[in-house]
């Protein structure tokens, strides 16, 4: 069991500035809303034991020279529990950061919603989710750490709701707390580890690592553009393939540079998200920030892989979060195509792919694509920016794959070769077609 930290104690690892905002204040009648026997004298001891008022710490600070509010939890204050005096708080944070349009970054350790005050307790709930929503619609990020335990509705709105979400090792993490789960659940699926596993969170972050890495998400996701990101110069084959089937050799060679050279190539830092956020994840899929000649920009990149449902989706993810922020992105496409599989079929395939074509579509930020490999049929299209897409030249896009295509025709195999150079496939071919761009264009 890791370490459990106080609030002020979880502050102090992230920001040395720390300052409160002022708390609402609020009557209530004897033991609570709920005239609960015994609650009056529970606040009493908990704020004696901790030397708080209240189970959540709101101010501000600057986090590796990035003014945030932070809104710590003190697990020790019944739990780090939610009543109605905790939503003060919350809402109190959120409306700061609005105001003074400040990035958002929960520590969150909490047990869920206050037994004592009922139903309003759990109603704070939908007072967070509110005030998150009014934080994303203005363009701020919401940064999440998950200590432990982090369980319950604070797992399910501070914690699952915003826009990155980072864990500390070995802290437990689920909607279930320890007390209320199934006899025979297995409890390592109760954890931050497993929560990364399944796509509900980004990355464990090793409490001596927590303040730089904060400071590098926050520093990147502060940094809106409106220029476009620019086309990364081709790292392999500089001379256009003589024909069809010769750019399909190319783009299939294991020789040929991929996604990770690229990225290394293009920006001087950068950090991952990682998952759909509907328990999948998708290694053939890299999404995250980065910077480039001091300014930030978000990138979505096949590996060349058949790309499954969950890569599409943490790619909407992703393209959704920087059109928020005001964040261009830069999309790398190599793909032999979707993921056609059984399984891929489960988990929404069709769905996955129409929701990126629509995101890409819709969004207001500029995108920015290169082909740098394979560009197979509508599951490589779906990542591609219209009108913006240019190609390396070992490069290939097409309706289908040539051999597919034979077969489709019922021509015999050999005759792939033949059907590659009727597709024209080649990057020159699809300058012409007017489907990718002049490099310098």
């Amino acid at each position: 069991m890791p370490e459990r930290r106080s609030a002020r104690e979880v502050i102090a690892l992230v920001a040395d500035d720390f300052a409160e905002i002022p708390s609402p204040a609020r009557r209530s009648g004897p033991d609570g809303p709920l005239a609960w026997q015994g609650y009056d004298a529970s606040l009493a001891r908990a704020a004696e034991r901790t030397g708080e008022a209240e189970s959540v710490l709101c101010g501000t600070a600057h986090v590796e020279g990035v003014r945030t509010v932070l809104i710590a939890f003190e697990f020790g204050f019944l739990g780090g529990s939610l009543g109605e005096r905790t939503g003060d708080r919350l809402e109190a944070a959120y409306t700061y950061a609005r105001e003074h349009r400040l990035p958002v970054v929960p520590l969150v350790a909490t047990g869920g919603s206050r037994m004592q005050e009922g139903m309003l307790a759990l109603t704070q709930l939908q007072r967070v989710a509110r005030q998150s929503a009014l934080t994303r619609e203005a363009g701020l990020p919401q940064i999440a750490v998950l200590r432990d335990p982090t369980t319950g509705g604070g797992w399910a709105t501070l914690g699952a709701g915003a826009d990155v979400v980072l864990a500390l090792p070995g802290a437990q993490v689920g909607f279930a707390g320890s007390r209320v789960r199934p006899p025979d659940a297995d409890p390592s699926a109760y954890t931050a580890e497993a929560q990364v596993a399944a796509g509900a969170a980004d990355a464990v972050v090793a409490e001596e690592e927590l303040r730089d890495t904060l400071g590098r998400w926050l520093r990147l996701l502060t940094s809106a553009s409106s220029e476009p990101a620019p086309v990364p110069a081709p790292l392999g084959a500089t001379e256009l393939p003589a024909t069809g089937w010769d750019a399909v050799r190319r783009a299939r060679s294991p020789e040929r540079p991929r996604a990770r050279a690229y990225l290394d190539a293009y920006f001087t830092d950068r950090v991952a998200v990682s998952g759909d956020r509907c328990g999948g994840t998708d290694p053939g899929m890299l999404c995250g920030f980065g910077e480039r000649g001091g300014r930030t920009v978000a990138y979505a990149a096949q590996t060349g892989t058949a790309t499954r449902p969950a890569g599409y989706r943490t790619a909407s993810r992703l393209i959704r979060l920087a059109d928020r922020l005001g964040i261009p992105v830069l999309t790398l496409v190599d793909t032999p195509g979707a993921a056609n599989d059984a399984e891929a079929e489960r988990q929404g395939a069709g769905a996955a792919i129409a929701d990126l074509f629509v995101t890409v579509a819709a969004v207001r930020t500029p995108v920015t694509t290169l082909l740098i490999g394979e560009g197979g049929s509508g599951g490589a299209l779906a990542l591609a920016a219209p009108g913006n897409t240019y190609a390396t030249p070992d490069s290939y896009f097409s309706v289908i794959a040539p051999e597919s295509a034979a077969a489709i025709l019922k021509r015999p195999p050999q005759e792939a070769e033949a059907t590659a150079d009727q597709l024209r496939i080649r990057p020159q071919d699809l300058v012409e077609l007017g489907v990718v761009r002049e490099p310098g264009t």
